[in-house]
């Protein structure tokens, strides 16, 4: 007959340390008025028996809930959920988040929320008073939705904006989207590429600007032009085909596309063996996102690798420390790293003139 496991309790701790059961809470909370011996002793007995502080006990210790919430975009979520694109933006928000949640003995958990649904302040509402967070993190785009984020400050709940950082409540995070733009067009020049062109995201998004402005900047810095260089697309395939075939026939010496998205960049792809053109060797292209689905192309792609994971990390810490004063922080920037692979090449002799 299987034995079964005996939960171990608070008072189980506290028995084994021979402290009150007040201390061991303080402990596992992380209050004040505890001896660091104690509090080492405690930790030790904690260690050994193998206790996991319930969440219900620790609400009950104070006023923190010992949650931190995340929200994303519901409509773009489920989008990717269902077309099974391979996309890993929640998954690497999970990753950042849950294992530097754990670290200080608190619990993430994820809300799909419709930013462009006239209930959004009740939906959010809604999971706010059924959750009591201690503080909620924004993604685009609704790091920028001024209801949103108004409502957690009237509230008074921490929270921080990820891709966003104009003024007001809230603390700011970037992912170094400019520098990145910069970093894929410089890469690009390097190779001799002199007509490079740009499938920037929806205007709706900030980092759709900053990319623009990256891209801008590195073709100044060289004296290269733009005009005509650019399109927008939604982040999607559909609209990254749409755009590519726009760019390549007003500029069919184009020999360089840097894309806002993987699923644009595959679509660009896609565009190019419609025109017999090889990548590298006719086309070279660079990503945003850097999911798994781009090593496997063919060719793989060059990509940026956007630093979701360390991003939401370091929201995750800012919110536990619970500044009282979040209004008016510097912009938090996680630089955006260039990972090469084979669909980035030097330029054909036609394109470097």
């Amino acid at each position: 007959m299987a034995r079964v496991r005996k939960t171990v309790t608070i008072r189980d701790v506290a028995d084994d340390a021979g402290v009150s059961l007040q201390t061991v809470s303080r402990v596992v909370n992380g209050g004040p008025n505890v001896r660091p011996q104690v509090r080492d002793k405690v930790r030790a007995s904690i260690e050994r028996l193998g206790y996991v502080p319930s969440l219900a006990a620790q609400r009950m210790s104070g006023s923190r809930s010992y949650i931190i919430l995340a929200i994303n975009d519901r409509e773009r979520t489920l989008e990717d959920w269902r077309e099974r694109r391979g996309t890993d933006w929640v998954d690497q928000m999970l990753l950042g988040g849950i294992l530097t949640c754990n670290k200080h003995g608190y619990r993430m958990m994820v809300e799909l929320v419709d930013t462009h649904s006239d209930h959004v302040e009740r939906e959010l509402g809604a999971a706010i008073s059924a959750l009591q967070p201690d503080g909620v993190i924004l993604t685009p785009p609704h790091s920028e939705n001024r209801l949103i984020t108004q409502l957690l400050a009237d509230r008074g709940i921490p929270f921080a904006r990820i891709g966003s950082n104009a003024p007001g409540p809230g603390i700011p995070l970037t992912m170094g989207d400019e520098g990145a733009a910069h970093l894929a067009t410089n890469h690009l020049i390097a190779l001799g590429h002199r007509r490079i062109g740009m499938i920037a995201g929806p205007d709706q998004y900030s980092l759709s600007g900053w990319r623009i402005e990256g891209w801008k900047r590195a073709m100044a810095e060289h004296g290269l032009p733009t005009e005509g260089l650019l399109e927008n697309g939604d982040f999607g395939y559909d609209s990254g085909a749409k755009a590519a075939r726009a760019l390549l026939d007003l500029h069919p010496k184009c020999t360089a596309i840097i894309a806002s998205s993987d699923q644009m960049t595959l679509a660009a792809l896609e565009v190019a063996r419609e025109r017999g053109l090889r990548v590298p060797e006719d086309l070279s292209l660079i990503s945003f996102d850097n999911t798994p689905i781009v090593r496997f192309s063919q060719p793989p792609l060059t990509a940026i690798d956007q630093p979701i994971a360390e991003t939401v990390s370091r929201a995750v810490e800012h919110l536990i420390a619970r500044a009282e004063d979040d209004k008016g922080q510097a912009v938090i920037e996680v630089s955006a790293g260039l990972v090469e692979r084979a669909s980035t090449a030097p330029a054909p002799a036609s394109g470097a003139a």
